[in-house]
Order: structure tokens, then C-alpha cells, then sequence
């Protein structure tokens, strides 16, 4: 069921909660509502948050994406100073991050979640999904210390990388006028 705000009008909407949702956890199977949100937010545009919590077993749901889109596209930042490691970034659930040169690559799975952080806050991210995966066994340690090593001069501006988000709704964004944007394809 879906139960709209009272004041949701999609041609005049207002900051605030748009609807809520009645679904099932994807955990446990319980009754599960996830309510979606929308902001004007300051830099970063308008955007649609969705959060929901189940009140048996915990499970959180959390999405942010832009409010509105611009068709599926890949979206691209030269990073070469440490001024654009605090570059805002607005990644949608659906949309998948790549950074060549250090060898990442982001894909979103069916529990994927979007995000608002900097490109700081993804190298952050990046770092400590490294650190996690150093005692797999199937890991090259030579390879992951390279990776690190790169990583983390990447953290302090010591190397320049490419970030690519390619996002299929086109809500993903990179706050940035050095930003470059290309169509994935007609839509």
C-alpha cells in the first residue's frame, strides 16, 4: 500500500516526506515500510532520500538519488589536486564507480544503497574494503600492496585518477564544473 503525504502535488512539491510504502523485509519477511523524503539541498540539487527499518530484526534501508535525471549517462572527474578530493558525489543505488588507475571497480549488487559523500569519502570506503580483504587467501598480497600503496597516495593528492560513475537513471551526480558527462545510451 501506498500512502501519500497530504500535501504531496508532483507539480508543486514541497521539502518533506512524499509517501510511504508497505513492503515485506528482505531479512526476515516482516511487515517492512520504507518512506521516501524530499530535499533542496544546498550544492547538491534536489534529491529523494529513502530510509526504512524493520522493527523485528533491524534491517535498515537507505537510498539518496538526485530528484531528477539526466537519461543514463557516465559521468567523469580528472582528480588532480587535493582541493577535488573534497568534491561532492551523489551516487545512486543502481549506479557503478570505476577509478582505473587504482584498480577499483564498484558494481551494485541487489542490496546496493546509494550515498552522499566526497571523493575523499569513496577512497575512504575503498580503503577499508582493502583492509578487510588482505587475509583472503586468494588474494595476491603483492598486487593488494600496490593497490594500497596507490589508494593512499591517492588520499593525500600524491596521485592523479580518473572517478567514473555510470549510472543507467541517469540521478547519480559529481558536483563539480570539471565534471564531463557522456550518454550510456538512448534511453
Amino acid at each position: 500500500m501506498i500512502a501519500l503525504n497530504k500535501d504531496y502535488n508532483k507539480n508543486n512539491i514541497r521539502e518533506g516526506r512524499l509517501w510511504s510504502i508497505d513492503s515485506r523485509c528482505p531479512k526476515c519477511g516482516e511487515k517492512f515500510i520504507i518512506t521516501e523524503y524530499f530535499y533542496d539541498l544546498p550544492i547538491v540539487g534536489k534529491v529523494i532520500i529513502s530510509s526504512g527499518k524493520c522493527g523485528k530484526c533491524g534491517y535498515t534501508y537507505k537510498d539518496i538519488r538526485a530528484a531528477e535525471s539526466h537519461g543514463p549517462q557516465r559521468i567523469k572527474l580528472y582528480v588532480n589536486s587535493l582541493e577535488d578530493l573534497n568534491t561532492i558525489v551523489v551516487r545512486a543505488g543502481t549506479a557503478s564507480i570505476y577509478i582505473p588507475e587504482l584498480g577499483v571497480s564498484i558494481t551494485p549488487g541487489s542490496a546496493s544503497q546509494g550515498f552522499i559523500t566526497t571523493i575523499e569519502g569513496i577512497l575512504i570506503r575503498v580503503k577499508r574494503i582493502m583492509e578487510m580483504l588482505k587475509d583472503d587467501p586468494d588474494i595476491d598480497l603483492n598486487t593488494w600492496k600496490s593497490r594500497m600503496e596507490n589508494i593512499k597516495k591517492a588520499m593525500v593528492g600524491e596521485l592523479n585518477f580518473t572517478l567514473i560513475i555510470e549510472d543507467p537513471e541517469g540521478v547519480s551526480r559529481i558536483i563539480s564544473e570539471k565534471v564531463m558527462k557522456e550518454i550510456l545510451y538512448k534511453s
